[in-house]
């Protein structure tokens, strides 16, 4: 061993020095284009400094993790819920929850700034702020039988803080599903080939859920192939009937009714059996969204396309970008959000993931690296963003006729004609790209671009719409899902002023709280869409207002752990700063854009100056209740960091002990926590598969069949599929 370290300290030297030399490159390089392979090389040396060193001497000098000590899934092991799981299978698990659509849209939309804004924000945030919180929220579950992120706010702060902490969820939930509905009804409109491909998904997965039910029960992966491959039919299929001229004609739809249809199918994925709809677009989602970012990542590392999009643009010193108004302080952040750091993966760090973990050292490569990841997929996608022409990305992101997009994006020095557009419209087999706001048609022109490339230069078109369906199936499958979880937390809310109210398995309550919710995202859904900058321009920041909220409060419980930890070990309280600064840092942002978005004397950032400005009386009407909404957003922040301060000065000042919620610890001897590591390709190979029944869900139907040796195969998976939509298991 001490032969080797010579050798690894002068690696590790070497992946220092290759990160400086990127990160000065893509900081001093102006008036060139410059290859994505440096910020790709930025981001490498960025995570593997970053785990290597930081999570390390957080996991041994902060949280002090011990593997002897039993993790809930050793003392509650009951085959179900508490599963001793290999530490690779839970990362992919993990990774597979937290990585939603949000690190695939926030970056594209702040790419107005420039690549550099972007670039660093995802590399810093992520290795000192998102991955530092997504690991410590995961170590406070697991010591505390894998409680949620509410019943820990409760318990280590106290229950008022745990009760506002329960309404930030439900109504960051109502702001996460209209925004999320926003971006597919833009992507959407006047596309007749992505409406049919995207509805084509309906009746695929309600075909999966009658076969997952009835002629193969619980054949989760069996049904998710065929499904796979009917989804890419479907992306044919609507090839077909984007070329029948009558045909596209039925199949083009505004961007009005296509917001009703959305609201109504939301509404209905709430009611319907969780068989029939939920749990197969889930499974179906599952394996395509892994495999079309595994597919993106190797891409762009194969093609390493150049960046055209400036390393700085003016937008972010003026506040007045074409995409959303905003200056770069705080825009740009609220609006990455989640490829940096996100509030909603301290809900899947205390869901799933720490029932099912057997060692506490593990919590560092599940939590820490897992964030990496994710954090890696919002650099693919910015890259994607960034290669395009910035003439072609901002006519896409603006509002207006094609003459006058075109008039106002050349104005901005990003020189672009009326038939440049069409031609890349019709090479992509759309009518149009003008105002197709909110990040996904942009993102997917940029992967159909790369995709392209790769398998060499043919099928633009079909890439595009693949990319648009893998888009739309991916965040429909969060909104489904995201609305029934939102129907049941206004049950319990619901059912504490009545209780039948409460009763999640009655029809009457169930869509009662089922249309209170799809109305309550509807409202802000059909304000973007009635919105004349196109909705994107007021709802995102709010998106991001709301997610950073939620970061806000894991936060400041993983501050308040650690402290209490340092306070009763006689350790150094100051530790506690590893939390306290990226808290610090996210109210700054998050304050600041609030006030911005509620103030602000511009009517395109401030919602009272809209409101002022606005003839129209439903514009008027949205811009204050847009208005109210981060008002009270702004308001739960600063409940639960006053509360969060009262309990730092009560503990500092000596005035109320260090006591800890955490669980009695269970110590096992050394011998009995060695785990063996795979060998081989073999060993990996079986990983591999091992992963793929876990994410399917059939080793969780064997679970069940286990426990009950006398329940069948149907009744094993309908009790799986009842199970996974219980509470949150996917992020934004």
């Amino acid at each position: 061993m001490t032969a080797r370290k010579p050798f690894a300290f002068l690696a590790w030297i070497c992946v220092a020095a290759l990160g400086a030399w990127a990160y000065a490159t893509l900081a001093l390089r102006r008036g060139e284009p410059i290859n994505s392979g440096f910020i790709l090389l930025a981001a490498l040396c960025t995570y593997a400094i970053g785990f290597r060193f930081y999570s390390k001497w957080i996991a041994a000098s902060v949280l002090m993790l011990n593997d002897r000590r039993a993790t809930p899934c050793e003392v509650h092991d009951d085959g179900r819920d508490f599963v001793k799981t290999n530490k690779w299978i839970v990362f992919g698990h993990h990774f597979a929850a937290i990585s939603g659509p949000g690190p695939l849209v926030g970056p594209v939309l702040a790419a107005q700034f420039g690549y550099l804004p972007g670039v660093l924000w995802i590399l810093i945030g992520a290795v000192l702020g998102g991955a530092v919180q997504d690991f410590v929220i995961l170590f406070c579950s697991l010591r505390r039988d894998g409680r949620s992120l509410g019943q820990m706010v409760k318990d280590e702060l106290n229950p008022t803080a745990g009760f506002i902490a329960l309404l930030a969820i439900l109504g960051i939930l109502v702001i996460l599903l209209a925004v999320l509905a926003l971006v597919v009804v833009n992507a959407l409109a006047e596309s007749s080939w992505g409406v049919f491909t995207v509805g084509a998904t309906i009746p695929i997965a309600l075909f999966m859920g009658g076969y997952l039910r009835s002629w193969r029960p619980g054949k989760v992966f069996e049904a998710s192939v065929i499904g796979v491959i009917l989804l890419l039919l479907a992306v044919w299929g609507g090839q077909a009937i984007y070329q029948h001229a009558s045909l596209a004609q039925k199949f083009t739809f505004k961007s009005e009714p296509l917001a009703w249809a959305i609201v109504v199918y939301g509404f209905a994925a709430s009611v319907l059996p969780i068989w029939l709809l939920l749990a197969p677009r889930d499974y179906l989602s599952t394996f395509m969204k892994l495999g079309t970012i595994a597919l993106l990542v190797v891409g762009i590392v194969f093609v390493l396309p150049a960046i055209r999009m400036p390393a700085l643009t003016h937008f972010g010193a003026i506040g007045d970008g074409p995409v959303f108004a905003g200056k770069l302080f705080p825009f740009c952040f609220i609006t990455i959000a989640c490829g940096a750091i996100s509030g909603f993966h301290s809900l899947i760090s205390s869901g799933t993931t720490p029932k099912i973990l057997d060692r506490e050292s593990y919590a560092r490569t599940v939590g820490y690296g897992a964030m990496c990841m994710e954090s890696l997929v919002a650099i693919m996608a910015l890259i994607a963003a960034c290669t395009l022409d910035p003439g072609v990305y901002f006519s896409i992101n603006m509002k207006g006729p094609p003459a006058g997009t075109v008039a106002a994006v050349s104005a901005l020095h990003y020189p672009i004609s009326v038939a440049q557009m069409d031609h890349i419209a019709a090479s992509i087999g759309e009518k149009t790209l003008f105002g197709r706001v909110g990040g996904a048609p942009t993102l997917a022109v940029g992967m159909a671009t790369v995709f392209a490339k790769v398998f060499g230069g043919a099928g633009l078109d079909l890439w595009y719409h693949f990319a648009i369906m893998f888009e739309a199936l991916f965040i429909l499958t969060t909104l489904d899902a995201g609305t029934r979880v939102g129907r049941y937390l206004l049950q319990d809310l619901l059912g504490n002023l009545w209780a039948p109210l409460g009763e999640t398995k009655k029809t009457g309550p169930a869509w009662l709280a089922s249309f209170l919710i799809v109305a309550a995202w509807g409202w802000f859904l059909i304000q973007g869409v009635r919105d004349p900058l196109g909705g994107i321009n007021s709802l995102w920041p709010l998106f991001g207002i709301a997610n950073q909220l939620l970061a806000s409060i894991a936060l400041c419980l993983a501050t308040t752990v650690i402290l209490k930890m340092q306070l009763r070990d006689k350790g150094r309280p100051l530790l506690a700063c590893i939390t306290l600064v990226p808290l610090g840092w996210l109210l700054a942002v998050t304050m600041t854009a609030g006030f911005q978005k509620i103030y602000s004397s511009n009517p395109k950032i401030g919602f009272l100056s809209a409101a002022k400005l606005a003839t129209n009386p439903a514009l008027h009407f949205n811009a204050l209740l847009d208005a109210v909404v981060t008002a009270l957003l702004l308001l739960m922040i600063s409940l639960i960091v006053i509360l969060s301060l009262r309990e730092w000065f009560l503990l500092l000042a000596r005035r109320k002990p260090a006591r800890l919620s955490e669980t009695a610890p269970i110590l096992f001897p050394t011998y009995a926590i060695a785990e063996p590591a795979p060998r081989g390709l073999f060993g990996v190979w079986m990983l591999g598969l091992m992963l793929i029944k876990e994410l399917s869900g059939e080793n969780a139907i064997q679970r069940e069949r286990q426990a009950e040796n006398t329940v069948t195969r149907q009744k094993a998976y309908l009790q799986v599929a009842q199970k996974r939509f219980d509470g949150i298991h996917r992020c934004c």
